[in-house]
C-alpha cells in the first residue's frame, strides 16, 4: 500500500507570510488540524497546526486591550510560528511505514511531496484509520475469528481449509505476534454474513480444531 494511494490529495495549503490569523480560519473552516507551509514553487518549508496558533496567541489574562490584540494577531505570520524543514513523506512510501514513523514520533500527519520534492498532498491519522477500515472489510459486514497458531510456515493453510469446508468465505485475514522469534502468532479472520445457525456450525467446528481467542459478532455499522 503506497501513500499516494491513501493520501489526501486535494490538500490545502498556506505561503510562510500568510497571518496567522488566516491560517486560523482556513483550518476552523476547513474542520482540519494542519497546513503545511510551502514557497512559490511548492516546496515544503514547514507545517502549521492548529496547536501552533493555539500556544502562539495571547492568553485569555492578557492585559492588552482589544485594538492591541488584534494588532498584535493580524501582524504574527505563520513563519513566525511553523514547524519548519517538517518531516515528510514520499507518495511512494509504504502506508506501514510512514505510519510507524508518525507514531513514533507522535505526528498526527505528515506532508507528502513528489519526486520533485513537492507538495503533492498530505496523510494523517485519519487516513490511516481508513486503510485499517478498508483491509479489515469491516464495512462488508460479518463477524471476525481470532484464533493462535504456531509461527511456523504452513500453519495458517489447515485454517483456511477448515473453513472452507464448513461453508464461511473469507474477508480478510491479518496476523499479529510480539516478536520475530515467538513461538504463536494470532490470526484475525473476517468471514462474510452468515445466517445464525451457519455462523454457529462454522464456530463450533472451528473450536473442535483450533486454539479460538474469541469470535467477535458483525458490527452494525448502519449510520457510519
Amino acid at each position: 500500500m503506497l501513500v499516494k494511494e491513501w493520501m489526501t490529495q486535494k490538500v490545502l495549503s498556506v505561503g510562510p507570510e500568510t497571518s496567522m490569523m488566516k491560517a486560523s480560519r482556513l483550518m476552523k473552516d476547513n474542520r482540519i488540524g494542519r497546513l503545511p507551509v510551502v514557497d512559490d514553487a511548492g516546496h515544503v518549508l514547514g507545517i502549521i497546526s492548529d496547536r501552533d496558533v493555539k500556544d502562539a496567541s495571547p492568553s485569555k489574562a492578557t492585559t492588552l486591550d482589544m485594538h492591541e490584540l488584534y494588532y498584535l494577531l493580524s501582524e504574527m505570520k505563520v513563519k513566525d510560528i511553523m514547524t519548519k524543514h517538517p518531516v515528510c513523506a514520499k507518495e511512494n512510501d509504504s502506508v506501514e511505514a510512514v505510519a510507524l514513523s508518525m507514531m513514533a514520533k507522535r505526528f498526527g500527519g505528515m506532508p507528502v511531496i513528489d519526486a520533485n520534492n513537492l507538495l503533492c498532498g498530505i496523510i494523517t491519522d485519519s487516513d490511516i484509520f481508513k486503510v485499517l477500515i478498508s483491509i479489515t472489510g469491516v464495512r462488508m459486514g460479518g463477524g471476525q475469528l481470532a484464533l493462535d497458531i504456531a509461527n511456523v510456515p504452513g500453519t495458517l493453510r489447515p485454517v483456511l481449509d477448515a473453513l472452507r469446508e464448513l461453508g464461511a468465505g473469507v474477508v480478510s485475514v491479518l496476523t499479529s505476534q510480539d516478536a520475530q522469534d515467538s513461538p504463536m502468532r494470532r490470526v484475525y479472520i473476517r468471514l462474510r454474513p452468515l445466517e445464525p445457525a451457519a455462523e454457529e456450525k462454522v464456530i463450533a467446528g472451528m473450536k473442535t480444531q483450533f486454539s479460538i481467542v474469541h469470535w467477535e459478532k458483525a458490527i452494525n455499522i448502519t449510520g457510519i
